[in-house]
């Protein structure tokens, strides 16, 4: 049994396995909004609009994550400019944008001889490399997350439903969209090191899709998309401890696996639901009903 718990044994799997529950936790709570409101291209925009700002930190010596947040900024800034002005829809702005940003970011790698950082951890993350500085501001970011989720939550459920009610209602919807772009911008920035700017939005709907059949309520799918990109996180850094995969592909293909167990499992017990309906409505075959005249033998 030695080697099932040899992982656990070494401190920087513990760090990463740390770091992936807290990046859990926020893409679980900021993911399930991302579904709710059909906000997926978003999610993949922002995490590919932090390449010029991780590329320029890079080759100025500054810290990776704190360039991809600028970035990530000026991105959500742009967008909710061009959606301000009303003369573009909300999915061609964040296309134009998107691809104003990925092609920036290549265009400074390319054109920077000094550029030597992998692009693999760029792209697709390096968790095992979390120290307790990235724990730290992780940490605050879940803070951060949980505490602007709660206090909004009404805006952000009267937003996706009826905007007009959430008007009537003085709750702000326009707030309530501004606020939701900061805390998709949020996670995208937190799960950076984790998963990169690729798979980041592997981590946002993966959960909250796995979670969506088995709860009606909002906090509880949040509850429970945590709880699945957690075990995505284990899953995912064992089978990269164990077979030498990329770790953070790893969680973000068990995130994914886990939505498709999830659904499937969902599907089989419904489907078996119908199947057992009929068999609950007829009486047992051992019940014989018996006429009125013979269960009241004196009328």
């Amino acid at each position: 049994m030695h080697w099932l718990t040899e992982p656990f044994s070494a401190d920087f799997f513990l760090r990463a396995l740390l770091g992936g529950a807290l990046v859990a936790i926020i893409c679980g709570v900021v993911g399930t909004w991302v579904v709710v409101r059909g906000m997926a291209f978003l999610g993949e925009a922002i995490g590919h609009g932090m390449l010029p700002g991780v590329a320029l930190a890079t080759i100025a010596g500054a810290p990776a994550v704190v360039g991809g947040a600028a970035s990530a900024v000026v991105m959500s800034a742009l967008i909710s400019a061009l959606q301000r002005r009303g003369r573009l829809s909300y999915d061609t702005s964040i296309g134009l944008l998107f691809v104003a940003m990925l092609s920036l970011g290549v265009i400074i790698v390319s054109h920077s001889r000094s550029f030597a950082t992998d692009a693999t951890a760029m792209l697709f993350g390096d968790i095992l490399a979390v120290d307790n500085g990235d724990l730290l501001g992780l940490f605050c970011a879940a803070a951060v997350t949980i505490v602007v989720a709660a206090a909004l939550h009404r805006s952000f459920v009267a937003a996706a439903f009826d905007t007009r009610i959430a008007v009537t209602l003085g709750l702000r919807p326009h707030v309530a969209q501004l606020a939701l772009v900061g805390l998709v911008t949020l996670a995208a920035v937190s799960s950076f090191q984790a998963v990169g700017s690729l798979l980041v939005v592997g981590l946002l709907l993966a959960p909250a899709v796995a979670a969506t059949p088995w709860t009606s309520r909002i906090p509880a799918r949040m509850a429970a998309a945590s709880l699945v990109g957690i075990l995505a996180a284990v899953l995912g850094l064992l089978c990269s401890w164990y077979g030498g995969t990329a770790a953070g592909a790893s969680i973000a293909a068990a995130a994914i696996a886990l939505a498709g167990i999830s659904n499937a499992g969902a599907a089989l017990l419904a489907a078996f639901r119908r199947w057992a309906a009929p068999w609950r409505q007829q009486p047992h075959e051992d019940c014989v009903q018996l006429p009125v005249s013979a269960s009241h033998p004196g009328k």
